[in-house]
């Protein structure tokens, strides 16, 4: 059997469950069962790639199908609490398939659909050979001819569409495919996709509107299933001791969240964390940032105020609703910011949208350095000059650097208020980020500093930046020492370098203090 009532879901399910570091996700199927023989039984569930979207499709295709007695698998997990639920257990036909596999030396659509539809076929025809006497023109009436009921479990269902051979017409024939087989049809109990992209993505027209789509900014159902939250990283970590720390991994993989607000980790980078003991790129290095570049790229100038914003830790406001089939060229900032946010490079939460963590922050700093960002990329190159300044305790050369960027004159650097302030001096300082970690708004001492620059090598002082609008830096330097922001710093380097920055905006001067700790 190619895809009906295999145990391949099994046996990958199994695999996961064996690992040192698994999350029971289970309950999932209690979410999904009540759907089975119904007319909301279509669901296409899209998250960022390694969300766990495949290990769960395998775990459904594993308890549904009767291609295999998956009771001494499933005992052990907390869905053997649901009695309602076994009713389901290895009692339907299940038609699996991993969309993501192409042919041996596959060419072009047509060569990945038939070999797919001949899998379908073979299938049908071993499992009721009654079906070999007519002769069919389509697939869908060979399952009709059945007179049986299936699932259908179809993983990464969209990855066709990233093949350079797919044309517009193949996109088209595929969701024709697909619609003819699912939608509208008698022997289907329940259709279940996942996907990175949104059905409305490719979809223009009807073809698969039968199904419900929830993904990264609509979910308040299954959300839960897919990633792994606060709580189930402590008990990882208390599992897993003496390799990384909870505070750790949370500041490298958290800030997504569950639509009710909790903490949502990247389930990927969180299990490699753990298995190799160093926090690492471990998501964004699975596969190039292509799709960051294409999105951003489309209408830079209507994002670029966001990106600089949030890299300075500023939240940014802005009313997401979806990703609907409207939105396919990309054009306009709610667009391209949706996009992201289906994608997981964004965090998308009560109306504010932020870079989640540490490990995607790396990367949007180097998004700054881009040729498309225009006069941010100049500011973004000259930035070595302002670190190596205030190393050297150059307070005229600093406040200098930062009178040049003022001058510019981008609408959005000018300053209003401190976040203003705080977005230059993100740009300014973002060669730092090469040899210190940066932390905004960093709890330190009796309350929180501006910018905490805490060395990685030991040879380097640690930094404190206070600023001030309309106020001296003479008071950014007091406020230092009154709340003892020194607290921290002094934990990562022997000597730090307290800097207050000041801007008068009836003047329009800045000024800057530059002093040694004691």
């Amino acid at each position: 059997m190619n895809y009906f009532n295999t145990e391949e879901p099994y046996l990958l399910f199994q695999k996961a469950v064996r690992n040192d570091i698994f999350v029971d996700k289970s309950m999932l199927i209690d979410a999904v069962s009540g759907k089975i023989g119904t007319n909301s039984g279509y669901l296409c569930i899209t998250r960022p790639r390694r969300f766990g979207k495949s290990m769960n499709a395998q775990m459904l295709g594993a308890y549904y199908t009767r291609g295999v007695d998956s009771s001494s698998l499933f005992d052990q997990l907390r869905i053997a609490d649901v009695k309602e639920c076994q009713k389901h257990q290895n009692n339907h036909n299940v038609i699996y398939a991993d969309m993501s596999r192409l042919p041996d030396f596959c060419r072009n659509y047509q060569e990945y659909i038939a070999a797919f539809i001949d899998g379908l076929r073979e299938d049908l025809l071993e499992a009721f050979p009654a079906l070999g006497r007519k002769k069919y023109h389509s697939v869908s009436q060979m399952f009709r001819d059945s007179k049986e009921s299936f699932i259908f479990i179809f993983d990464e269902w969209d990855c066709i569409f990233y093949q350079e051979f797919m044309t517009d017409a193949d996109k088209h024939a595929y969701l024709s495919f697909l619609k003819n087989l699912l939608k509208d049809q008698p022997y289907v109990e329940l259709a279940y996709m996942t996907g990175v992209l949104p059905v409305a993505k490719y979809s223009s027209g009807s073809e698969l509107n039968m199904f419900d789509e929830y993904n990264f900014i609509n979910d308040t159902i299954y959300d839960r299933y897919f990633g792994f939250s606060e709580k189930e990283v402590r008990m990882l970590c208390e599992k897993h001791q003496n390799t990384v720390s909870f505070e750790e991994l949370k500041k490298w993989y958290d800030g997504y969240y569950l639509h009710n607000g909790e903490s949502l980790f990247n389930p990927r980078s969180v299990v490699k964390a753990l298995s190799r003991g160093v926090c690492l790129n471990y998501w964004t290095e699975t596969g190039p940032m292509n799709e960051i570049a294409n999105y951003i790229e489309h209408n830079t100038a209507a994002v670029r105020e966001d990106l600089v914003k949030m890299t300075a830790g500023i939240p940014v406001e802005v009313e997401l609703n979806g990703y609907s089939a409207s939105e396919l060229q990309l054009n306009t900032r709610d667009e391209i910011l949706s996009a992201m946010v289906v994608f997981g490079f964004l965090a998308y939460y009560d109306g504010h949208l932020r870079i989640p963590n540490h490990e995607l922050m790396e990367k949007y700093q180097r998004v700054l350095a881009w040729d498309s960002m225009g006069e941010i990329k100049e500011i973004v190159d000259s930035s070595r000059q302002m670190v190596e300044a205030t190393l050297a305790q150059d307070s005229d050369k600093v406040a200098a650097l930062l009178e040049h960027v003022h001058d510019r004159e981008i609408p959005f650097l000018q300053y209003n208020d401190e976040n203003a302030l705080s977005c230059v001096i993100t740009l300014c300082y973002l060669y730092a980020r090469k040899d210190f970690i940066v932390e905004r708004e960093a709890k330190s001492g009796k309350g929180y500093c501006d910018y905490l620059f805490l060395p990685k090598k030991s040879q380097k002082p640690a930094m404190i930046l206070e600023l001030k609008v309309d106020d001296t830096c003479e008071h950014a330097i007091a406020q230092i020492k009154d709340r003892n922001y020194l607290e921290k710093a002094k934990q990562y380097a022997d000597q730090v370098l307290l800097v207050g920055i000041g801007y008068d905006r009836t003047t329009k001067k800045h000024r800057c203090i530059i002093e040694m700790s004691e």
